[in-house]
């Protein structure tokens, strides 16, 4: 997907009234500028779609995760709108009625447009790539250690962007938790160079695509030889 084409897929969403991306067009515009994801299907299915979902599943590797699509929701988690460790057809569609139901008790005016089935990334450690626009400093990069962590421990590093590689690797080096990335009490180091690329070309992504607010990956998984993008949150200002 070429950069003209992500403008004009940002320009519908926006003129859509949606306040950011779905997850799998988050997902198209890193892969775009390079960036890894967990490879993925996604449909408007539900659970009485048993052929849709043996067709999606042929094309992925189990165990796989189930989203909700919703532009009403960006924090999925929070709704229950995410199920893990799937393996089967069956599993499957039990999990699609499990995030309706969620979806329909805790935001029943939130608007699902479908579901993205993705293969789990392998293990690693989990870090947080963000970009956001400040109204006086402009486009801003973050890096930190991710998951559920960075809120508690708020352990990131900021540059304006865009940025070259050797101030990615800065940026990791800066923050408290770095020995987790370099194989700390035996955990195998993260492949730095493919790391420092993802925090660059987020800062590209921030500096170029002028509607986007804000963006987040969290978790990318780093591991000895990979960086994947697993969730990534796109909003607009």
């Amino acid at each position: 997907m070429i950069k003209r084409e992500l403008k004009k897929m940002i320009k519908e969403a926006i003129s859509d009234g949606r306040k950011g991306l779905l997850e799998d067009e988050a997902k198209a515009l890193l892969s775009a500028y390079g960036i890894a994801v967990s490879k993925s299907v996604s449909g408007r299915w539900s659970g009485s779609s048993p052929q849709e979902i043996k067709n999606a599943i042929s094309s992925l590797s189990p165990p796989l995760a189930l989203k909700l699509l919703s532009p009403d929701i960006f924090h999925k988690s929070d709704v229950g709108g995410v199920v893990t460790n799937l393996e089967k057809e069956k599993e499957i569609r039990q999990a699609i009625i499990r995030i309706e139901n969620n979806v329909s008790k805790k935001s029943p005016r939130a608007k699902i447009a479908g579901f993205l089935l993705e293969e789990m990334a392998p293990k690693g450690v989990e870090v947080i790539i963000g970009g956001l626009r400040d109204g006086q400093f402009g486009p801003v990069v973050m890096f930190g250690i991710g998951g559920i962590v960075v809120e508690l421990l708020k352990d990131v590093s900021y540059r304006l962007a865009p940025i070259q590689k050797i101030e990615a690797l800065e940026m990791m080096k800066e923050v408290k938790s770095y020995p987790l990335l370099t194989g700390f009490r035996g955990l195998r180091p993260a492949d730095m160079d493919k790391l420092a690329d993802a925090i660059v070309k987020v800062s590209e992504i921030i500096t170029e695509m002028e509607e986007i607010r804000e963006m987040e990956i969290n978790p990318l998984i780093a591991s000895e030889t990979d960086a994947i993008a697993v969730d990534v949150r796109v909003l607009f200002g």
